[in-house]
């Protein structure tokens, strides 16, 4: 387990359910990933890198919803700006994401 953290640590992190909308191949990454573009509702449309390629084909992500903490700051990798950070779980080598059981609202609130 990480570092303990405060309740109020926890409602600085602003965790939205968005659905992909493209799917884009990253060759310019150190580790094989994908160039997402999440719309987020109401917030918009963000971009993300992940490094989801060795479970999911870039057709299986088109219009799945994910969960993303949305305000991160923006990370350039490579050419690439990501502003999103999306969840999974690691399980081994791969990531499985995080998504609600039930189709919601893009830019819901994960709580």
């Amino acid at each position: 387990m990480n570092d303990i953290i405060t309740f109020e640590d926890f409602t600085k992190i602003d965790l939205r359910v968005g659905t992909i909308v493209e799917v884009n191949d990253f060759p310019e990454a150190k580790n094989p990933a994908y160039q997402l573009t999440i719309d987020f509702g109401q917030l918009g449309i963000k971009k993300s890198s992940a490094q989801i390629t060795t479970l999911y084909k870039k057709e299986d992500l088109l219009n799945r919803q994910i969960v993303a903490i949305v305000n991160f700051p923006k990370k350039q990798i490579a050419k690439f700006m990501s502003e999103c950070l999306v969840l999974g779980a690691v399980n081994g080598k791969d990531v499985v994401l995080l998504n609600p059981e039930i189709k919601v609202a893009n830019g819901s609130t994960v709580s």
